[in-house]
């Protein structure tokens, strides 16, 4: 079932939007070759109860997991791009490296992901990044009323397309407010004019994501983390992103994304 938020919803949604840029911000700030993966996580976790918020992902426990996720952070590697299981990882020179991270404030939800390089950074993980980045802005300028939900789907493959990277349609984006995950699904590959018909209200987080040469995955033994399944270099970005009357709003935006 689809929820209309109103705008006063809206609004604390927003609240909790707010904070989930600011810990995104934090950790692109901090990651840095020799910084490891938990303690990012533990950086999260001490930002998260500061603030008096709640993790989306802690105990978190969808089919496709091997039980409850015990994190409040995902991050992932190179080849890894979904729902990457924090461990003891050191970063190198030229990783590159996703962070995704959900929390409630007030009991409403907000969802963000961002794609960094880590140190020297080589072009093609550049592209991709940008090409992600690119993808989730043509996907929140179709987000009006009227317009329809494969609108988006089909502005986010199209950036794919020009760019040249396979789009899969497995994991896309989703509906959130009281939980982080709600209806409708938002997939990453679709046809324009197709499928439910956007409203006011409606809130979606939306994240493409590619892989440089392949659209299937695979999971690690951790049962979590999802690469692509040649081992080729992703990236993935994330907005909580609000339909209303006028201007999509933006409800995730880091304050670098608006200087």
């Amino acid at each position: 079932m689809i929820e209309l938020k109103t705008p006063a919803e809206i609004s604390r949604m927003h609240v909790t939007g707010r904070f989930v840029a600011e810990v995104l911000t934090e950790i692109g700030r901090i990651a840095d070759v020799g910084v490891n993966l938990t303690d990012l996580e533990h950086h999260a976790r001490g930002m998260i109860k500061q603030r008096g918020a709640e993790s989306c992902y802690w105990d978190y426990a969808p089919s496709f997991g091997r039980g409850p996720f015990r994190n409040v952070i995902c991050l992932a590697v190179n080849d890894a791009v979904l729902h990457g299981l924090p461990h003891d990882y050191t970063l190198r020179d030229g990783d590159v490296l996703t962070a995704d991270i959900a929390v409630k404030i007030d009991g409403w939800a907000a969802d963000s992901a961002r794609t960094v390089v880590v140190g020297t950074p080589a072009e093609e993980d550049l592209r991709i990044v940008r090409a992600t980045e690119e993808a989730l802005e043509a996907a929140i300028d179709t987000a009006r009323p009227g317009n329809r939900l494969g609108d988006i789907s089909a502005a986010i493959s199209a950036v794919a397309t020009r760019y040249g990277y396979p789009v899969n349609d497995e994991f896309g984006g989703h509906g959130i407010g009281r939980t982080m995950h709600e209806d409708p699904h938002v997939s990453n590959k679709g046809r324009a004019r197709r499928g439910l018909t956007l409203r006011p209200g409606l809130t979606l987080a939306l994240e493409p994501w590619f892989a440089a040469t392949t659209d299937r995955i695979v999971f690690d033994p951790d049962g979590w983390t999802i690469r692509s399944a040649d081992g080729s270099r992703t990236a993935h970005s994330e907005h909580t992103v609000a339909i209303t009357e006028d201007e999509p709003l933006v409800l995730t935006r880091r304050a670098e994304e608006l200087a």
